[in-house]
């Protein structure tokens, strides 16, 4: 265990530890919108910044990937950190001026306008989606395409991907609900910033109801080494 302060209170926690993770065990407020418990850290969105000083050193640095360290001091709230915070907030806003949670966290941080040229986006290029698939479900159906202004999510080719398995884990961890899933009788439809994708649904044996794409099903199948018919009854008809 190591002891550290932040924002002047003394906390302990376990070596190795992510500053943003203490922070949040301890009910101290650091927004972010690129962290989930289910994948490594990543560092996009920087709403994470924090002071941290050390041995008379003083830098600024994102809490989702900077360790704890014995005797480290954290503010989260400094003048400097705020303003950076605004800043990002702004830039974010100017991205996607029409986004909800966007909209809610500028207003929660007394950002009203942006000074920046308005776009029409809706992801925030977090790559939270990227990281579920890859690290999560293990297909890698989509990345992070472009360089710069330009990088964007997206399949391969900006077409329906092979590797998709429609299973939902992109929209679900999207921090700004920029991916869309919805069941329209047998069809899942998976509604991406660019592109749509459709996936057939299994039909339940038992009550006839569709409940999962049958790719996903296949898939958990093969990675698991279950017989196909295992998934033949949704969760609700099983024994």
């Amino acid at each position: 265990m190591v002891t550290l302060t932040i924002d002047g209170r003394e906390v302990q926690a376990e070596e190795g530890a992510m500053v943003l993770d203490v922070a949040r065990e301890n009910n101290i407020y650091i927004p972010s919108l690129c962290s989930n418990e289910a994948v490594s850290p990543y560092g996009a969105c920087r709403l994470c910044l924090v002071d941290v000083a050390k041995n008379g050193r003083e830098r600024m640095v994102a809490s989702c990937l900077y360790p704890v360290e014995e005797g480290l001091v954290v503010k989260t709230n400094s003048e400097r950190v705020m303003a950076t915070r605004k800043m990002i907030i702004e830039l974010l806003l100017a991205r996607c001026p029409n986004n909800k949670v966007i909209k809610d966290l500028a207003s929660q941080h007394g950002v009203g306008k942006t000074t920046f040229k308005l776009e029409d986006n809706h992801c925030i290029v977090c790559a939270l989606c990227v990281r579920v698939c890859q690290e999560v479900v293990g297909v890698s159906a989509i990345s992070l395409v472009g360089r710069g202004v330009d990088r964007e999510m997206a399949t391969p080719f900006y077409e329906h991907s092979e590797a998709c398995i429609g299973c939902n884990s992109c929209a679900y961890v999207c921090p700004v609900d920029a991916i869309k899933t919805e069941d329209v009788g047998d069809i899942r439809i998976i509604t991406m910033p660019n592109n749509k994708m459709e996936f057939k649904l299994r039909r339940c044996k038992t009550c006839g109801n569709y409940w999962a794409p049958e790719k996903q099903l296949d898939y958990i199948a093969r990675k698991v080494g279950l017989a196909p018919e295992v998934f033949d009854n949704c969760p609700d008809c099983r024994d």
